[in-house]
């Protein structure tokens, strides 16, 4: 049996999924899980980040710095991991400027060591090398009419020891050479400064996380995919393209740069550079100005798609001009469709709000400013003082957090912190408001007999289905795992809970099945290759005509029957009475077994024969059983 081959594995993941470890919303740091990297497939030489306006090597050569702003400077002594240098700390950058006969183009800047008579490097459109004083010179970044450390040439800086070792900054990051310029490399894979200014998507059936991403001064949608180890990847993105376009339209018709769009149902909501709020209540045919003007630029506006009247503007810096008594709020409110907006700024710092999301069932309202995340609880449906604001642990002190989001069920919340990228953690507001989800994506959907549910926001001691107990496999003050017992019946369950907080009683729908894939925190699948018992990835995929195995819980009875708690046998496992489908692309492929998995409670193992394969890369993969269909989740092939 592989499957006893991958348990450490299979354990990494679901630690991975669970992400416990908060004890309250606002007394114990969230549990942080960063999202991806800080590299972009820009199709360059190597993987890119953002720019990097200076760059220079230590005095004896043995360490890099790189500038990204006047407030980030990182260095490495090993030319792969990066660390930021302190605030304050005093970095003073030697002087590169070096004479040369003549300039390889025009405007180009010469660099090198002014004592060399014969090494200097040039940096205009490309880095050029010269050998003799700038004589003559060799273009070696050109390939094909580009440059393949792409565009922006920002600074260069050859080391002290060795001529033919040199650095250079560009829009893309920081880029080595230790031959002179022969062949260069990429140091920006862990180099933070990875500039995401939105958050578009978070991960959701077969998509992973999804960014608007700074490149070269242009908001571009990116991907972190499912089982990606490398790089976020350019995508096309729909809704953002439709914001954008909508932004533009709007800028140009209200006469006024629009910085901030939302759509929810019929409604419509854009806020400009200059501090005013439109709404429109007929999916833009007609729009009406807010009442006010305020003294700082709207930078992000979120609009409840249940609830299209309510909508939350996040507002910047007050502008440079602005009076002391001038009207600077950073978030505002309104319940009616835009007619007038409360200011919920309250105790919230005097500083830059960029990004606003909430959940109306709990009326939890988190805002991403440049001092982090807050927190507040508002009664998001009717007009009211505001309530205090309460600092959420970053996971980055001290760094800029430029937007924030919660995935569709209100269950997860994700930042993006300037430099460093997305993180993820359960979201702070379900300590008070919890919640039972599936165990596999963390999603609403019904339960099913033996299937695994997740209670977000309770340690859970012990529960009761009816007459029946639900065995709690986990416990922590984030999260609570549960399984439901195989005996259940009926269309809906009430589940009784002894939490530490005290009794608790939640409902979930039933059915006799409700399958679902697990999924780690990236939406990654827990998909193993049968015969090397290790999990597949974009580094590691299927191959055609190869045996995999999908992990996934909600697929209800088994023959012969099991006991609930009881980790499934490692020989002749209880099989699904069920009838089980697999599809990939949508195309029915072999099913070969489906039984509990071995050794593990409430999972289940689907094996799938795969067919002979011509296509390659991403495919879309889902089960069902009994009809009924689970979550999607990509999976790589290779034929």
């Amino acid at each position: 049996m592989c499957l006893r081959n991958t348990a450490r594995q299979v354990a990494v993941v679901l630690t991975a999924l669970a992400l416990a470890g908060v004890a309250a919303a606002q007394s114990v740091s969230p549990d942080w899980r960063r999202l991806g990297n800080s590299a972009l497939d820009l199709s360059l030489a190597s993987v890119a980040t953002g720019p990097i306006e200076r760059v220079w090597y230590a005095d004896d050569g043995s360490r890099v710095f790189a500038r990204a702003s006047a407030e980030r400077t990182y260095v490495t002594d090993d030319f792969e991991t990066w660390t930021a240098v302190p605030s304050g700390e005093s970095t003073p950058i030697p002087p590169q400027s070096a004479l040369a006969s003549r300039s390889p183009e025009a405007g180009a800047r010469i660099r090198g060591e002014r004592e060399s008579r014969t090494r200097v490097y040039a940096i205009g459109r490309y880095v050029y090398r010269s050998d003799d004083a700038g004589t003559s010179w060799t273009n070696v970044t050109s390939f094909k009419g580009a440059s393949i450390l792409g565009d922006g040439m920002l600074d260069l800086a050859m080391s002290p020891r060795d001529p033919d070792e040199v650095v250079v900054a560009t829009d893309n990051g920081v880029w080595r050479s230790v031959d002179g310029g022969q062949s260069w490399s990429g140091l920006n894979q862990t180099l933070p400064n990875l500039l995401v200014r939105r958050l578009l998507s978070t991960p959701q059936g077969a998509n992973g996380t999804r960014a608007a991403i700074d490149v070269d001064g242009k908001l571009t949608p990116f991907e972190w995919q499912p089982g990606e180890k490398q790089a976020w990847r350019a995508v096309q993105d729909p809704d953002f393209e439709r914001d954008q376009k909508l932004s533009e339209a709007l800028s140009a018709s209200l006469q006024t740069r629009i910085t901030a769009v939302a759509v929810a149902g019929e409604y419509m909501y854009a806020g400009s550079a200059d501090g005013r709020l439109w709404s429109s209540s007929d999916r833009g045919s007609t729009f009406t100005p807010g009442p006010d003007q305020y003294s700082a630029p709207i930078q992000a506006i979120f609009a409840d798609p249940r609830a299209p009247q309510l909508a939350l503007a996040a507002l910047g810096a007050r502008f440079a001009d602005a009076t002391a008594s001038a009207s600077a709020p950073h978030v505002l409110r309104t319940i009616n469709g835009g007619g007038f907006w409360d200011d919920l700024t309250s105790n919230l710092p005097d500083i830059e709000a960029s990004g606003i999301a909430a959940d109306r069932g709990s009326g939890a309202v988190y805002v991403a400013t440049g001092r982090g995340v807050f927190l507040a609880f508002e009664d998001l449906s009717a007009a009211g003082a505001a309530a205090a604001w309460t600092p959420v642990p970053s996971a980055v002190p001290n760094a800029r957090t430029t937007d924030v989001r919660l995935d569709p069920f209100g269950h997860q919340l994700y930042v993006a912190i300037e430099g460093y990228g997305v993180y993820a953690a359960p979201a702070p507001h379900r300590f008070r408001s919890p919640r039972i989800v599936s165990a596999a994506d963390l999603a609403d959907r019904p339960a099913a007999p033996g299937a695994l549910v997740t209670v977000f926001g309770a340690n859970v001691r012990s529960a009761r289905a009816g007459s029946l107990d639900s065995p709690v496999l986990a416990a922590s003050d984030a999260k609570s795992e549960i399984q439901i017992p195989f005996e259940a019946t009926g269309t809906s369950l009430s589940l009784a809970l002894d939490a530490t907080s005290g009794p608790l009683t939640l409902g979930i729908p039933l059915q006799h099945t409700a399958p679902a894939i697990f999924v780690d925190a990236e939406g990654a699948p827990m998909v193993l290759d049968a015969d090397a018992g290790v999990l597949l990835d974009t580094m590691r995929p299927a191959r055609s005509n190869s045996r995999i195995q999908i992990l996934a819980t909600g697929l209800g009875q088994v023959s012969p029957p099991w006991r609930s708690g009881l980790p499934a046998p490692m020989e002749n496992p209880p099989a699904v009475q069920a009838p089980v489908r697999a599809f990939l692309d949508r195309v029915p492929v072999q099913v070969t077994r489906a039984t509990l998995a071995p050794g593990y409670v409430g999972f289940y193992l689907i094996e799938v024969q795969l067919p002979k394969l011509v296509n390659y890369g991403p495919a879309e993969l889902y089960i069902e059983a009994d009809g009924q269909p689970s979550n999607r989740v990509r999976v790589y092939i290779e034929p």
